[in-house]
């Protein structure tokens, strides 16, 4: 049934959900199951509620419901998918090193004024260190694109304040300024807290409000990270709630944006299983760990939201904590079975919901919400942030928090992969669709990540929402879903190549052809260049979602007629 306008689910552990598992089974199982379908092959890496994998798969259709007939590419999407995810977690330990020492040298670079710098000041005796998790300590993604400032930053903050804003832009669908803010928070994101603050603070003149470090249940660790800005400290009009995306060295972040398990809600349709982990909402290892999650813990949570509010802490590898006096970080470094939270009298034992970034982030966006009365709300992400930004407002639906969806101004992502099946989209688009269109979902001309996991009858996973897509001129066009959605189309694969091409040469000309503001870093020019071997990868980078938003421009009539 329904409850003002959102779904209540009935109270049953026993939804449907498909785990493909690359940890389990061997090559020649794998080939076997290519091959001829062996179902022990199959079982080996699938894993299906209902039993009856082989046979679930071949008459899946785009319900998932049955009836579709046999689908002829299901093993070959298997097999990919399967294969990846082994070959990234062979290299999972050799990526992270990498990207510690890749890291570790771009910020001695950086700190010494590069190669010269570096030299005269070995010389001299006057190295600066890198120290990891300082303001000055800048991640692989920030050095790619080292713009910090907004676009048109005084433009923005002066229409947020005007009583009219929301009327006059946001009814139009797109505000380049507001987009720009959520591209670069979602770039930001990737930092550490002391970055995040800086930045917001000092050059973006706005408050900082929290960074989180929560657990994700996929990875077994608090490794979801999100933070949350205010345009300014006192009678806020505006909330930013921003996710941190896939990590170019975070072999794990891959894994999830290829795997194609999904977890199915009961009406609200399927969702991509690794990103509800992402946001600590279950655990593959148990699947009816899902609906405790989402339902029953959702119960005793809202409980102890009326008690307590939820403040980080200072630490980013401690725990979050409640403090009910007031919203600062509070340090916590104790073991789980000893972390207690103190709400006024009360004392309760800090549970995984504390420590998930939904809940956190929602008790602290109602608290927000509270306390500054005029203020609405973006949920922005890039990439794996992206899928995360989605899915939060739709959990919020699911647990009919509507008071706080009417506070919602837009959600946008970046390069963000697909999330769940049509039924989720056409649920969510009823909410996000009227009176005005509230979800955009920016992709850039080859970028890879938008078109994962696969959209076909078997695995399901289908786009909603407005897609604002830019091609490698950044002429903007709005459609339906980016072309050559699945990527591995072959008609597609030579313009892949002369893309990557043209994207190379033209990373040696941005600053002569936009000004020294676009002109690219020796680091963005060297992932153009990968880009030759692995088309779509270099097309994820922030650099030309910044670009898109700030050059795109829209398609012209004779230009869509031709």
């Amino acid at each position: 049934m329904e409850v003002n306008g959102a779904v209540s689910i009935p109270d049953t552990g026993n939804s449907r959900f498909l785990i493909v598992s690359h940890q389990t089974g061997g090559i020649v199982d794998l080939l076997r199951f290519v091959v001829s379908g062996n179902k022990e092959s199959a079982d080996k890496f699938l894993q299906y509620s209902d039993g009856g994998v082989v046979e679930h798969l071949q008459r899946a259709d785009d319900s998932g419901r049955g009836g579709g007939g046999a689908v002829p590419d299901h093993r070959w999407v298997i097999f990919v998918s399967v294969i990846v995810r082994k070959l990234i977690a062979i290299f999972g330990k050799p990526m992270e090193w990498f990207g510690y020492i890749l890291e570790f040298i771009l910020n001695l670079l950086s700190l010494n004024g590069n190669f010269f710098g570096l030299f005269y000041n070995i010389l001299h005796g006057k190295v600066v260190m890198p120290q990891r998790g300082s303001e000055t300590f800048i991640s692989a993604i920030g050095h790619l694109d080292g713009r910090i400032n907004l676009y048109k930053s005084e433009t923005l903050n002066k229409e947020i304040g005007e009583p009219d804003f929301w009327q006059k832009n946001v009814q139009l669908g797109i505000h380049r300024a507001l987009m720009d803010l959520c591209m670069m928070a979602s770039k930001l994101a990737y930092e550490n807290a002391k970055v995040v603050q800086n930045v917001v603070n000092i050059h973006w003149k706005m408050h900082f409000v929290d960074f989180y470090n929560c657990w994700n249940d996929f990875q077994k660790e608090m490794s979801t990270q999100v933070f949350i800005l205010c345009d300014k400290p006192k009678d806020a009009n505006l909330i930013v709630i921003s996710f941190r995306g896939t990590e170019p060295f975070d072999a794990d972040d891959w894994i999830t944006d290829f795997d194609y398990s999904w977890y199915e809600i009961p009406k609200l349709g399927k969702v991509h299983m690794g990103f509800l982990e992402a946001l600590g909402l279950g655990s593959r290892a148990k699947a009816s760990t899902f609906h405790e999650q989402l339902f029953m813990n959702n119960l005793k949570f809202t409980k102890l939201e009326n008690d307590a509010t939820i403040a980080p802490s200072e630490s980013s590898e401690s725990s979050t904590t409640f403090n009910d006096s007031d919203g600062q970080s509070v340090s916590d470094q104790s073991s789980d079975s000893e972390r207690l939270t103190d709400t006024g009298s009360k004392k309760f034992k800090l549970d995984i919901p504390e420590r998930t970034a939904y809940y956190v982030v929602r008790s602290k966006l109602k608290r927000l919400l509270k306390e500054h009365s005029n203020a609405k709300f973006v949920v922005t992400g890039h990439s794996l942030g992206g899928a995360l930004a989605i899915l939060f407002p739709t959990v919020l639906v699911l647990h009919e928090e509507m008071n706080v969806m009417e506070r919602l101004l837009g959600i946008y992502t970046y390069g963000q992969p697909r999330v769940g099946n049509r039924q989720l989209g056409r649920f969510m688009e009823a909410h996000l669709e009227h009176p005005v269109p509230k979800y955009f979902r920016v992709v850039y001309s080859n970028d890879l990540v938008p078109r994962l996991p696969y959209d076909n009858k078997t695995f399901l996973f289908k786009h909603f929402g407005i897609c604002q897509y830019y091609n490698s001129l950044y002429i903007e066009q709005n459609v339906d879903e980016e072309p050559n959605r699945n990527y591995f189309g072959l008609r597609f694969l030579i313009p892949l190549y002369l893309n990557a091409w043209w994207e190379l040469i033209r990373s040696l000309a941005m600053g002569h052809m936009y000004g020294s503001e676009y002109e690219e870093c020796w680091e963005s020019v060297l992932l153009r260049a990968l880009g030759l071997f692995l088309p779509g990868i270099s097309e994820h980078s922030p650099v030309d979602y910044v670009n898109s938003i700030r050059l795109g421009k829209k398609r012209s009539a004779q230009m869509s007629s031709l």
